[in-house]
């Protein structure tokens, strides 16, 4: 088991800076409009790219940061962006984490030189297509399907809650379809043989429905998708045929550090808005930060995200450990995952509820942003693995049968 130890550096805490100030600066005066509005604001998700936030773990060959960026600093961002709006953080954290990582990772120098240098510049976006209507983690309720029939797949299916899928600078989405059926070399029974593919978002039959009417995180871009005999070129296969369903769930792992990140985001802009209303908000002759049933929750909540960044930078550091394939495993990241997404997500619901109730009446008025701070942190407990299926992974990772 991995026993790191780990400090940002010096680095880490000057690039946190330029992102805080780029976020206070671009971000924070419009969050409330565009949240308001369901507005997706693609200028700003490119001034992301030009600021090197789409890049930070990919090579510099196609316009990354290379050996000067890492996966903790990609941590860092999404943490800083998520504390000013949880909508332009998810739309950073799925850019990288889901739309670059499964290419960056699996794809053939073909497929890298076709699509990541618009996606690591940040003028095209990449979604993920797992989730379908019946099936997410269940890989063997996956009902798209693709065929291959004169040396192009034949693709017919849906996908729902797609991220960064259907805006105006979307150029593809990676989908896992069904490509045959396999007998389990363990079970000696016929399963689902899933593989992932590339689908081009122009590809003619690829529909990304409207948009969905959301809870929370207004801003993001998600939508069902829809695909009807859509044809890609037999090339499109990301990665190896039958291993789509493997490689998607260890870029998820990667996801649920990010996620964790965001969530951090989510806390420590809580204990913010707290802090500062607890100093200023006058009640029987003083403020209530006098007042311990006040002044200990808010104690809570700076535990909370103390607790929450440590696990999600230790994760984020075994991330960057196991570069070059040295260092710890990969069931120790995915340990590590589980355990920093599941405390950070649920973490940060409970802060959000803190912070509305700190506020009182008026943390119920969307005029406050502890409303929109509680309306987006609840999906941190959904997307990319809910907290069941965390609990599941960390007892499973602890040599417990559970299904």
């Amino acid at each position: 088991m991995c026993r790191m130890t780990f400090e940002l550096s010096r680095e880490h805490e000057e690039f946190r800076r330029v992102v805080r100030e780029f976020a206070e600066g671009a971000i924070a005066p419009h969050a409330a409009q565009w949240d308001r509005e369901h507005h997706f604001p693609v200028d700003v998700v490119q001034q992301m790219g030009k600021l090197g936030l789409m890049g930070l773990t990919a090579p510099e060959e196609y316009g990354g940061a290379g050996e000067d960026g890492d996966f903790t600093s990609l941590c860092v961002a999404i943490e800083e962006i998520g504390r000013v709006d949880q909508s332009m953080g998810i739309t950073l954290e799925a850019a990288v984490g889901l739309g670059i990582s499964p290419i960056l990772a699996y794809g053939s120098a073909e497929q890298k030189e076709r699509w990541l240098p618009d996606l690591v510049s940040g003028q095209a976006l990449a979604g993920f297509g797992l989730t379908e209507p019946g099936a997410g983690s269940d890989a063997g309720a996956t009902r798209t399907r693709a065929e291959l029939v004169d040396g192009e797949w034949v693709v017919n299916g849906a996908k729902q809650f797609i991220t960064n899928s259907g805006s105006e600078i979307t150029s593809c989405v990676t989908v896992t379809a069904r490509t045959g059926v396999v007998t389990s070399p363990v079970e000696g029974r016929e399963q689902p043989e899933i593989s992932a593919l590339i689908i081009p978002a122009d590809a003619p039959g690829f529909t990304a429905e409207p948009a969905y009417d959301k809870l929370g995180w207004h801003a993001s871009d998600t939508h069902p998708l829809t695909l009807e005999d859509v044809r890609v070129p037999e090339a499109n296969l990301l990665g190896e045929r039958g291993r789509g369903f493997a490689q998607f769930l260890a870029t998820l792992d990667d996801g649920r550090v990010a996620i964790g990140a965001l969530a951090v985001g989510c806390i420590q802009a809580c204990l913010d808005v707290c802090l500062q209303y607890a100093g200023e908000r006058q009640t029987f002759g003083g403020p209530i930060g006098r007042k311990q049933g006040v002044a200990f929750q808010i104690a809570d909540l700076d535990v909370m995200l103390r607790a929450s960044r440590l696990l999600v930078y230790r994760a984020a550091a075994i991330k960057d450990a196991m570069r070059g394939g040295a260092g710890p495993s990969a069931g120790e990241l995915k340990q590590a995952a589980a355990v920093a997404k599941l405390y950070s997500t649920e973490s940060a619901v409970t802060a959000t509820r803190i912070a509305t109730q700190v506020f009182g009446g008026y943390g119920f008025m969307e005029e406050y942003p502890v409303a929109r701070l509680y309306r987006d942190a609840k999906v941190l407990e959904i997307g990319e693995g809910t907290s069941e299926v965390q609990r599941m992974l960390i007892a499973r990772g602890l040599g417990l049968p559970v299904e």
